[in-house]
């Protein structure tokens, strides 16, 4: 599975907007969901930490 997909379909799961279908895709096929565990916190992360430079920027 590529980085890419795994990255598109956390994205969409993460916003509530994966389609069944997509869903089913990604967890039909033998693979791990370690991936998108993994980026899912990875994005997490990125998110609070976008938040934080941006709530900084606009108290200073």
């Amino acid at each position: 599975m590529s980085i890419w997909r795994v990255f598109t379909s956390t994205v969409a799961a993460f916003f509530g907007v994966q389609t069944e279908d997509n869903r089913q895709r990604d967890f039909n096929h033998n693979s791990s969901p370690l991936p998108f565990i993994l980026m899912g916190i990875a994005l997490a992360i990125f998110m609070i930490l976008s938040l934080i430079f941006i709530v900084n920027q606009v108290l200073s």
